[in-house]
């Protein structure tokens, strides 16, 4: 995979290896989301090991089957969770393991549990967030990953910088299998890249460091997007307002 594959091209081609080396797993088919793999336990268990991992005492997990062990290690862990819900439609749901009991930590962090035990928040209402957790369909060393092309990560980021909840100095991590490493990912101004990359055997810093996004970039905003997210909705009247 070179400079001249499209998005969608090295998506499909990550897909497809995953799938005919035996590595995806439930649910399948894994086209069209972020794929669950092999070795997504250990992956979060690299990445717990860390110190970027033990000093975040709030994280933020994509809702995504191969990122479940993270967001249980985090509750485990009695860090801070927060949960985009599935295309924002609800916004965030933050969860604090105080005050889920213990024999429900695994359930709270599924999609299901998530919104039985967290708590919905405005974005004025999230604490500072201090690791971010991605998933990832692909990902080229040079720290640009490819999701599964709806953007949804992109726009997560986006909001929480434009409500101070990250800055530049918050690290993006993701967890793959090594099948998603790729040579090169193309990108945009709006793409968020990681800092470092784990799998189930090693754990990868990127640099240099790239930049992220500063904010919402509205002008590269689909307008379906903007209606289909209260959050954007709220953000783009109260822009409108100054």
């Amino acid at each position: 995979m070179c400079v001249n594959a499209s998005k969608d091209e090295i998506r499909k081609t990550i897909w497809k290896l995953l799938e005919e080396k035996g590595v995806a797993r439930f649910p399948k088919p894994i086209f069209g989301r972020i794929p669950n793999f092999v070795g997504s336990e250990e992956a979060a268990h690299v990445l717990c090991r860390t110190s970027i991992y033990r000093k975040a005492e709030v994280i933020k997990v994509n809702p995504d089957s191969p990122q479940l062990e993270v967001r249980r290690a985090t509750l485990r862990d009695g860090k801070m969770l927060l949960i985009p819900t599935p295309r924002l439609s609800a916004g965030f749901l933050l969860l604090d393991p105080r005050r889920i009991p213990s024999s429900s930590l695994d359930e709270a962090a599924t999609i299901k549990g998530s919104f039985k035990f967290g708590k919905p928040v405005l974005p004025s209402e999230i604490p500072n967030v201090d690791l971010i957790v991605l998933g990832s369909v692909a990902v080229s060393r040079e720290g640009w990953r490819l999701g599964k092309g709806e953007g949804y990560g992109e726009i997560e980021y986006a909001i929480l910088r434009e409500f101070k909840k990250v800055d530049d100095s918050v690290p993006v991590v993701t967890t793959i299998h090594e099948l998603q490493i790729v040579e090169c990912v193309p990108h945009d101004r709006y793409d968020v890249p990681v800092d470092y990359i784990t799998t189930r055997s090693s754990f990868y810093e990127v640099k240099p460091r790239k930049a992220k996004p500063s904010g919402i970039y509205w002008e590269c905003l689909p307008a379906e997007k903007v209606k289909e997210i209260p959050i954007l909705q709220q953000l783009l009247k109260d822009k409108r307002r100054v």
